[in-house]
């Protein structure tokens, strides 16, 4: 018979084996937890969100006591893979990339950003150099042949989703075809470029700009803000569903105490880079108006399909009609 201790051993053998293969993961058992990768998403350069993080992070692995250590991708989709494949085990994600992540990548909801004035939620929005002809979206919409148009990553919530809804698909503008050239970058390889004048006009989003207010003061001095949408609900954190319970439980009252209580100033201090004012308990409800808009944009797209054989657009449509109406109801009864 094996004994207790001799199990323990096993286990503890497989933990650090695991590690060694997949770089710090987790296992089903939080007391073998000895570490933790925290997936950020691909917003700047790697070194500027390590600096703007590490601070944070610093904190979490003093309280939650296990370590922490930060991982970085160059794109989105590489921190929905990395949680897929169980390397990153939590991770800070725009609506739209944690929506793959919770889809995709066995992800769940559990905590969102407060901004710095204490709101929970930001905008997306279209910038250009403050010398450029176009002063609102219809000067955009109007001149897109002339436009060399910087879009953001292909997961990014307000980079991506929100301007192809509510700038593309509702102005029959096929961005791939209708603007001079489009090229696609990190919210700051954007702003950078509108400002420098490398493009016309990009999608950028306010958190992003009161981050350049702080750091690039002279260059947000450069730029026109052409359109802002509607209000997004502030980006989730997202941990794996297998992470054990009571990890769960310290990492969730961690970052629902920071930046309150006896130290809030300095709390506060270390997260204003990210930027952020502190952060609020959250479910994956709030993904659902995410939903709707990927829903709505798949829809305009078909509609506006001429080549598609009739019957299957209508039952595409159809299709996408009663998901809809499904996510509708639940966001309803959630009221």
């Amino acid at each position: 018979m094996i004994s207790n201790v001799t199990r323990r051993s096993v286990s503890r053998l497989l933990v650090v084996t695991a590690i060694a293969l997949a770089g710090h993961v987790t296992t089903a058992t939080a007391a073998d937890v000895t570490a933790i990768n925290f997936g950020i998403i691909a917003t700047d350069s790697s070194g500027a969100l390590k600096k703007n993080w590490e601070a944070f992070l610093g904190d979490m692995e003093k309280n939650v006591g296990v370590k922490i250590t930060p991982f970085f991708a160059t794109d989105y989709a590489g921190i929905i893979e990395a949680m897929r494949f169980n390397k990153v085990q939590v991770g800070y994600f725009g609506n739209k990339s944690a929506m793959e992540a919770v889809d995709r990548a066995d992800g769940e909801i559990f905590a969102k950003m407060i901004r710095t004035d204490g709101t929970e939620g930001y905008n997306s929005l279209l910038i250009t150099h403050k010398d450029s002809p176009y002063k609102n979206l219809n000067d955009v919409i109007k001149h897109t042949k002339d436009i060399n148009f910087g879009i953001g990553d292909p997961n990014s919530t307000s980079g991506f989703l929100v301007p192809s809804y509510y700038v593309f698909a509702k102005n029959n503008i096929n961005p791939k075809t209708d603007f001079k050239t489009i090229r696609g970058a990190n919210h700051i390889a954007n702003f950078m470029a509108a400002a420098n004048k490398q493009i016309d006009v990009a999608t950028f989003n306010t958190e992003e700009y009161e981050k350049m207010e702080q750091t690039k003061a002279d260059l947000v001095k450069n730029i026109r803000i052409v359109w802002k949408s509607p209000l997004i609900a502030s980006d989730p954190f997202v941990w794996r569903k297998d992470l054990p319970p009571n990890l769960k439980v310290k990492l969730k009252e961690f970052m629902l105490s920071y930046g309150k209580g006896a130290k809030a100033a300095e709390e506060k201090a270390k997260i204003a880079p990210i930027p952020a004012g502190g952060f609020a308990a959250s479910t994956d409800d709030q993904l659902i108006p995410i939903r709707q808009l990927a829903f709505f944009s798949a829809k305009i797209k078909l509609e506006n399909d001429t080549a598609m054989d009739a019957a299957e657009k209508n039952k595409k449509i159809s299709e996408i009609n009663q998901k809809l109406d499904a996510l509708n109801a639940k966001l309803a009864s959630a009221k």
